[in-house]
């Protein structure tokens, strides 16, 4: 009798259920997402270059069930305030309490073991095409890595199953201890405030203490190395949530008595309901703050290591191309692509020297590393020293001998366009063009150039390669030292890591949504009467939709703001791995902008739905 009671009460608040429902299905399958990743050893182990990735994904997900925790205790106490003025009225026609505790213990635990199966098997789902969609773009073969993953079916249940249960457990309690009255009269209830006076400025002094602690630590990070991980999310965590619950009501609140805003078309009405909610989001806003940090965060990391396999291939290899002696098929191939940049070098040898002509270096000098160190590792200019007549390029010059060694920038640029293996028993001598025409030996060039746009033109380079370890039999990929193998080394190498930070930026984005937007609509529908108030004096239309995007919009603004912030600061994290963590930050930025933007219209669209009547919302 009480599973059909339940049943039947369900199906009364369809609509209601659905949104709960979803939000626990999300929740449930970004956490599986998350376990397909943290669970399997091998796949992490075997496709980082991030020798501490293990223990990043261990406090990833402790981080990640605390904030699932939370989660579920919110989506439970929904659960409640859904019924709780229905559970009032059947206690006022003589029901026992502990019969309405069992009927709400019941309802929780149906709903629970619903929304785990579907959320399960939509994790699956996601695992699988999210997987294999990053795997095709990012060329990955993703070895070890499994969708359906026994282990994260089974640790997903079992939390879950222990959220539901403890959720429903505290449901029943809480249901217990208030009175008939407070249940039927349930939305009237005023949310008390946490912070006032004093406390809210310590409390605002406290979490800016530990944001600069958390702050600190990601910039130390090569320093503290996993202490600074542990020390940035406990310090970062704690100084969000305080941030939030001491400051935003007392940002509100600035807001609502500023007369000049307040006095603007129905402001007024929009800070009111502001402030009236901004102590119940306070925490859902720090938790979304941290997803987007770490969604938008995960993302900006994987795209920053997507980014530098660039910056150390140029880094490493000058030219894009460099090829001796170019065959009529790759003269072909090179006939298809635009160089910015392009020189040929002759050269004569015989069965001691490498002769190149000091007029075409000097005419057309080449690239050389602009400064020393990690700080030029991509900045070239050309050679500017003078370049002798008669020198050569050896390990060492006998005293005997009359020739001069090279100089030293002009000895890097020529290893830059003469690779080891082209004339691996030959020295390199500088010769006039008089001399040039008076040696007697096999006539030479060389052809270098530089595109600006190294990977539009990856299938040609890919070519011309093949066709130089055609050319060259007695080396391999590795040693060809090109470019084009330069970069698909350290791709390969890296290519794990950035298919683990999109992968998981997906997710977290995917869980903040779901957070934000089940937090607002939950509570659309106490909004509803103030909304047919306003509407019955003579609100117009406009003037209700424009408050509505307002109100949600500065709803979004917030964690928006902290979120960026925090992500702005962590790519430190990575400065003692990657040559530049910033390279093209604002691209995976304006990626979550526009996600979040699209929520943010989703959410309306769905908020105004629930507190307009269907003939004004239209």
């Amino acid at each position: 009798m009480l599973f059909k009671l339940s049943m039947s009460g369900m199906k009364n608040k369809l609509k209601d259920y659905i949104v709960l429902l979803a939000g626990l299905v999300m929740s449930i399958s970004i956490f599986y997402l998350f376990q397909t990743l943290a669970l399997n050893k091998a796949f992490i182990e075997g496709n980082s270059i991030i020798q501490s990735i293990g223990f990043v994904f261990h406090t990833g997900s402790f981080l990640l069930a605390v904030i699932t925790f939370f989660y579920i205790l919110y989506a439970n106490s929904f659960l409640l305030s859904l019924r709780q003025k229905e559970f009032g009225m059947y206690m006022m026609l003589g029901a026992k309490k502990h019969k309405i505790t069992i009927l709400m213990f019941i309802e929780t635990i149906v709903l629970g073991v619903v929304s785990l199966f579907i959320g399960i098997v939509l994790g699956i789902g996601l695992a699988q095409g999210i997987g294999q969609l990053l795997m095709k773009q990012l060329e990955f073969t993703g070895g070890g890595y499994h969708a359906f993953y026994i282990p994260s079916m089974t640790i997903t249940s079992i939390f879950f199953l222990i959220m539901f249960t403890l959720s429903a457990m505290m449901n029943s309690i809480k249901l217990s201890r208030v009175t008939v009255l407070q249940l039927v009269h349930s939305e009237m209830q005023v949310e008390r405030v946490y912070m006032k006076g004093k406390k809210n400025v310590i409390g605002s002094f406290l979490a800016f203490i530990l944001l600069a602690i958390g702050y600190t630590s990601m910039i130390k990070m090569g320093v503290l190395k996993e202490v600074g991980i542990i020390i940035a999310l406990i310090a970062t965590t704690s100084g969000t949530y305080l941030l939030f619950i001491s400051l935003l009501p007392f940002i509100i609140k600035k807001l609502k008595n500023n007369k000049k805003l307040r006095e603007e078309g129905i402001n007024a009405f929009t800070f009111a309901q502001l402030n009236f909610r901004v102590n119940s989001l306070t925490k859902v806003l720090a938790t979304v703050a941290m997803l987007v940090a770490l969604g938008a965060g995960a993302i900006s990391a994987g795209m920053a290591f997507k980014n530098n396999v660039l910056l150390m291939a140029n880094g490493s290899e000058i030219y894009d191309i460099v090829t001796h002696n170019p065959t009529a098929q790759e003269n072909k191939i090179l006939s298809q692509i635009t160089f910015k940049q392009k020189y040929q070098y002759r050269y004569k040898t015989d069965d001691k020297y490498v002769y190149y002509l000091k007029e075409d270096l000097e005419n057309n000098r080449p690239l050389v590393h602009s400064k020393e160190g990690r700080e030029g590792f991509n900045e070239f200019k050309p050679v500017s020293e003078n370049l002798p007549s008669g020198s050569v390029l050896e390990d060492s010059i006998e005293k005997s001998n009359s020739s001069v060694q090279i100089p030293t920038k002009w000895q890097e640029a020529l290893n830059g366009i003469e690779p080891y293996y082209v004339h691996p028993d030959h020295k390199i001598k500088i010769v006039d063009e008089n001399i040039y025409g008076k040696i007697q030996g096999k006539e030479g060039s060389v052809f270098i150039g530089n595109t600006g746009e190294f990977e539009s033109y990856k299938e040609q380079w890919k070519k011309l390669d093949d066709l130089q370890l055609h050319k060259y039999q007695n080396i391999d990929a590795e040693q060809l030292r090109s470019k084009y193998s330069t970069y698909e080394m350290f791709y390969g190498v890296s290519s794990g890591t950035v298919f683990m930070g999109f992968f998981l930026g997906i997710a977290f984005l995917a869980m903040m949504a779901s957070c934000l937007m089940f937090k607002i609509l939950s509570g659309a529908s106490k909004d509803i009467m103030r909304y047919q108030m306003l509407r019955k004096i003579g609100v117009r239309q406009e003037l209700l939709t424009k408050s509505i995007y307002r109100e949600i919009f500065l709803v979004f603004l917030f964690p928006a703001l902290i979120g960026i912030a925090h992500v702005l600061i962590g790519m430190n994290i990575f400065s003692f791995i990657l040559i530049n963590p910033y390279f093209r930050v604002w691209f995976p930025i304006v990626i979550f902008l526009i996600i979040y933007a699209v929520y943010y219209l989703i959410t309306v669209r769905l908020y105004k739905g629930i507190v307009l009547p269907k003939k004004i919302e239209e």
